[in-house]
This record gives structure tokens, sequence and C-alpha cells, in this order.
């Protein structure tokens, strides 16, 4: 991603200090912060508070993570990969990094066990990096076809998402805004309605501080406006990414989604994912049910965080003390209402006849 005119990673190793740099995303979009992750522990902590969020980005850092578990200590395999599937229950990117690490790792012996956990781990990062830019690559032609249609009479191209989805969500590109970043290039006039996705607020602290780097037009809404804006004609196509997508096409992502999906339907707009392969659990057929959905802190509902008139970061709490509070972190998308998954193999109906062609 660009950052102030240079390329930055949200995740690295770096080999001079041998630790892993990460952006931490909780100071966003108020200070860009580069903290280092040392031992097993700061990679479960980055993971838990959101520091790294989105499931590309969470997967790496696993990874990353049993390296520096295995670093301290070369037995310390199981107990770093149990602690690391704590952290986040729903992004099935985590438990898929953390399997591949484990089968690249069987009958590696002991005193290598620590430099292979890194091999891998910075295989992973460059494999995220070409896999993400491969999803937008694949979205391109869905973003051109949508242009043909529409550039005789309007001057852009208004695309709406929801959370982040973005290079800060994965090592770069990202999953939807890999699509937006490709069709810019490309020379198509994009506009972006970014959805504010309480109650972390990724859209407004993440998506637009991001994209506005990039140069690319953005407009901050309300959760609640993106309705609206699609029974007025302002939206031409929403594009959102996935912590976990069954093999019937069920799309599960950040809180809102679902909501947005049926307002989509309702007002004939088309409504894409964009993921990763390694997003979809080909072990899951219906999501509804059966992927777990993370009930976070209460306090993300009860409190806002931000930068006040003194400059200084503070939370304040916007609710009575009495008030009970569920805070889901993720909704399901049922397949019925979305148009197309988009992947760094191609662009698939969402259904299992056609995600199947990926396991085949």
């Amino acid at each position: 991603m660009i950052v102030e005119g240079q390329q930055v990673q949200s995740i690295w190793y770096d080999r001079d200090l041998d630790s892993v740099k990460i952006i931490d995303q909780n100071l966003l979009p108020h200070e860009f912060k580069i903290i280092s992750l040392e031992k097993l522990s700061d990679a479960c902590r980055a993971i838990k508070l959101m520091q790294v969020r989105g499931a590309p980005l969470i997967g790496v850092t696993a990874a990353y993570g049993v390296y520096l578990a295995l670093k301290e200590n070369p037995r310390q395999q199981q107990v770093a990969i149990k602690k690391l599937l704590d952290t986040r229950p729903t992004a099935v990117n985590l438990k898929w990094a953390l399997d591949k690490m484990e089968e690249s790792l069987k009958g590696v012996e002991e005193g290598l066990v620590a430099a292979k956990a890194l091999e891998f781990s910075c295989l992973l990062e460059k494999e995220d990096i070409q896999v993400c830019e491969g999803i937008g690559e694949s979205g391109l032609s869905v973003v051109q076809a949508l242009w043909n249609e529409k550039k005789d009479y309007q001057d852009c191209i208004n695309i709406l998402t929801h959370c982040n989805a973005g290079a800060l969500a994965s090592v770069d590109w990202g999953t939807a805004l890999s699509v937006i970043y490709k069709a810019s290039a490309a020379g198509m006039p994009i506009h972006v309605w970014v959805d504010e996705t309480r109650p972390r607020n990724q859209g407004a602290a993440l998506t637009c501080w991001e994209l506005s780097q990039h140069g690319i037009p953005n407009t901050l809404i309300v959760d609640n406006a993106g309705g609206h804006l699609m029974q007025i004609g302002q939206v031409d196509a929403c594009v959102v990414g996935s912590d976990r997508t069954t093999l019937h096409g069920d799309v599960c992502n950040k809180i809102g989604t679902y909501l947005k999906a049926l307002a989509a339907r309702a007002n004939n707009i088309p409504f894409y994912a964009a993921l990763p392969v390694s997003t979809i659990d080909f072990s899951m057929t219906a999501g509804i049910g059966n992927i777990p959905v993370e009930e976070r802190s209460v306090e993300e509902v009860s409190y806002v965080y931000g930068v006040d008139q003194t400059g200084n970061r503070n939370k304040v709490r916007i609710t009575d003390e009495r008030t009970r509070i569920k805070n889901y972190g993720f909704d399901i998308t049922p397949a019925e209402l979305i148009t197309a998954i988009i992947t760094e193999k191609g662009v698939f109906e969402a259904n299992e006849a056609s995600l199947r062609r990926l396991v085949d």
C-alpha cells in the first residue's frame, strides 16, 4: 500500500533485527506507527486487540507467531498453535495458515524447526501479496463490465464497501479494495462509498485513510445510509471481503454486511464478495448455525475512541452504565444474495457446483 508516497506492507520480517514488524491499526488514522512482535505473546496480543485484523493478515501473523515461539523454545509448537487458534474464532485463514505451518514442520529436526517456520512464514507473506493482487486482476473484468454499461451517462462508477478489506486487512493489496485499486490503475473512474462500520469504525478509520493515500475518491457514510443511496441510484455495485465463506457460497463478514446485501437485492444492485481461496471453508456447507460468530467486548459499543480537541487520544462513554449490550462481530450473508465470488483463481458463482471447481 502507499503511505505518504512510500510503499509499505501491513506486516513483514525484519532480518536485521530478527523481529516481525506490523502497523498498529488501532492508532490509525490519527497516528501511523510501526511496532515489533518479538514473542508469541506479542503476536497473540496483536491479533486479539486487532492491531492486525482481516482474515489474510491474521493468517500471516499467526504463522510468524509460531516462528517467534519456536525461536524461543523449539518444543513449543503445539502450545503456540493452540494459543494462536484461541485468539479469533471466526476467520478461517487463521486455522488454514496454522495447518499449513504444521504440515511444513513435519519431520523437521528440533534444531532446524525455527528456521523452517521462518522460511514458511516469509513464503506465506509473499504468497499473500500475489494472491491479493490476483483477486484484483480477477475483479477487473467485473468493474470493466460495469463501466462499459454506465459510462455513456455517468462520470464514474460508485462502489459501496463495508468494513476494511484493503491492504490493511492483508499483507498488501487487500481483497475488496484490490479490485478497486486495479480498476483505478486501469483508468476507470472510481468513487467509493465507505460505510463507517460500527462499532470499531474500520471503514471510517482505515478504509477512508487507505483509499485517500492512494488518491481514490471516497465518501464516508453512516452504516444506515447505504440503502438510501441504493434507492436513489447512487450505488452501482457493492464489493466486500469475507472472513469465512462456505462451499455453498454463504459469506461471513463484518456485522452489517447481510443488511447491505438485502438492500442491494431489493434495488437490483450486484453484490460481490472478494476473497482468497484460503478463506473458503470447503469442509462447511451452510454457514448459518455452523460458522462461529465472534462476540466481542461490549466496550466497543459503549465507548467511542478518537482524538480530542487537545490532540490527545481518548475514549468517551456513549451509553448509560446499566445498558445491556450484545456485540456480534460478524454476520452471514446467504449465497442467494451474492452475485459472484471474486478470487485469485477467477470469478465464481456463489454455489457448490461452481466453487467445487476450486477443489477439483
